[in-house]
């Protein structure tokens, strides 16, 4: 069944494609662009996520007789404009910093080119996607980042939107989770699915040694118990013996309370004094990324985390703005546009983004070109020894990348290592990359000049 996304638009973007309808400006070439004026408070680099689903959400992006039919009763737009919407289709273009890049303060992580009427429609659209996801593999990054190649696991879903949750788990992957609780995330993105049992499941049974011997029955011994409903240092040592009495060697213990720390070595050392040497040990409860730095010398083999990860760890929203930043004019000539209102300007032109390295393949710079059109920042990219970081994502309207999560997801674990060490502390600190604004819209293209 087709499900039309053309309704997650704020009334506005439909008020002013009528009124520039009326005005005769609707069909005016534009450039839009989507970026951060900054980076969260404290935060050294942000992850752009979400791009698929952008892609996603655009091919259903049209007007079926039920969008026009409510948009008529609820009298948003006029007849006209109504018939308007009823043929719409994007056609324009779209470039993008590829999905799992890190992006900084003014990087144009999203660029729509078409005409005034059909990138305007789609800003809210983009920005809730952009902003949520990124927001939420941002924090990921800073978990998996603090956890030195230890797993972290989503099981957040039942801290937020159920919808959210959904694209709350494949942001997470992006950022470098291993896997979800999400049953749906997992079927819709072919995220790896995890979990086993709740503590309402030990405390069903009469008692703990029938909790464990049930799942382990059903799920085999290398499953994950939890141990901590009651005693820890007894739900280990019935753990291991329910694992050992179905033939096996126990998979994991889960700890969910308490001091984390203390229990991990405590039980580590008992679980070694039974011989479980293989088994591991997954913590959770209340986790975000200072708390799995503290738990870094502790002999923990896996993270769950929930409530901080689908909410930000803090920062639910990655800012980003959409503003539109060339149109032609009157006469048919492209120029630049910009706001000028206090703390909240913008740079005019269409922007070709790259990231200059040292010799030791360390980053140390975003450059980006406000320049007529792509090639002519390309060539400027390469005359600067940047690497590019946009991708054609949607060409004359037609979708032609279409980004594997995996392949994100390794982008991202490449990007992140690209950066200066310093990125890589959870203190609170600057963009760890200036970005360098340069304009060769007049036609300058020494990659030596200009500011």
């Amino acid at each position: 069944m087709h499900t039309s996304t053309a309704l997650l638009t704020d009334m506005y973007e439909l008020t002013m494609l009528e009124s520039t309808l009326a005005s005769g400006a609707a069909n005016r070439a534009s450039v839009f662009e989507v970026f951060a004026r900054r980076l969260p408070s404290g935060r050294r680099y942000g992850v752009v996520a979400g791009t698929g689903r952008i892609l996603s959400a655009l091919r259903d992006f049209t007007f079926s007789a039920e969008e026009i039919d409510y948009l008529r009763e609820a009298n948003i737009v006029s007849e006209s404009t109504l018939n308007w919407l009823a043929d719409f289709r994007f056609s324009g273009d779209i470039y993008g910093y590829a999905e799992g890049e890190c992006y900084f303060p003014h990087s144009p992580v999203l660029t729509i080119t078409g005409t005034f009427a059909e990138c305007v429609l789609l800003e809210t659209l983009v920005l809730s996607i952009l902003n949520h996801d990124s927001a939420i593999a941002s924090a990921a990054s800073r978990m998996t980042s603090a956890a030195h190649g230890r797993p972290c696991l989503d099981m957040g879903a039942r801290r937020t939107h159920e919808r959210s949750a959904v694209a709350a788990a494949r942001a997470a992957i992006v950022g470098g989770f291993a896997g979800t609780s999400l049953l749906e995330a997992g079927r819709s993105f072919d995220i790896k699915a995890i979990g086993t049992a709740a503590h309402s499941f030990t405390l069903v049974h009469d008692d703990e040694e029938a909790a464990f011997a049930a799942q382990v029955a059903t799920m085999g011994p290398g499953t994950t118990l939890l141990v901590d409903t009651y005693d820890v240092p007894r739900g280990v040592e019935r753990a291991v013996a329910a694992a050992r009495a179905a033939g096996g060697e126990l998979g994991a213990v889960r700890l969910d309370s308490g001091d984390l720390v203390a229990q991990a070595f405590k039980v580590r050392q008992q679980l070694d004094e039974l011989g479980a040497t293989s088994t591991k040990i997954t913590v959770t409860s209340d986790l975000d990324e200072y708390a799995i730095a503290a738990l870094g010398a502790a002999p923990v083999d896996a993270y769950g985390v929930g409530t901080r990860l689908v909410t930000g760890s803090g920062f639910p929203t990655a800012e980003f703005v959409y503003k539109l930043v060339a149109r032609e004019n009157s006469e048919g000539v492209v120029q630049e546009v910009e706001k000028k209102s206090a703390s909240k300007s913008s740079h005019g032109g269409l922007k070709v983004a790259g990231r200059v390295c040292d010799e030791g393949g360390v980053a140390r710079e975003e450059l980006v070109v406000s320049c007529r059109d792509f090639e002519q920042g390309r060539d400027y990219l390469a005359k600067a020894g940047a690497r590019p970081l946009q991708v054609h994502l949607v060409a004359g309207g037609e979708i032609i990348a279409d980004p594997d999560l995996a392949e994100v997801a390794a982008r991202h674990v490449s990007s992140r290592a690209e950066l200066p060490y310093a990125a890589w502390r959870l203190s609170a600190g600057d963009a760890e990359l200036p970005t360098k604004l340069v304009d060769i819209y007049a036609g300058d293209d020494n990659p030596h000049q200009g500011a």
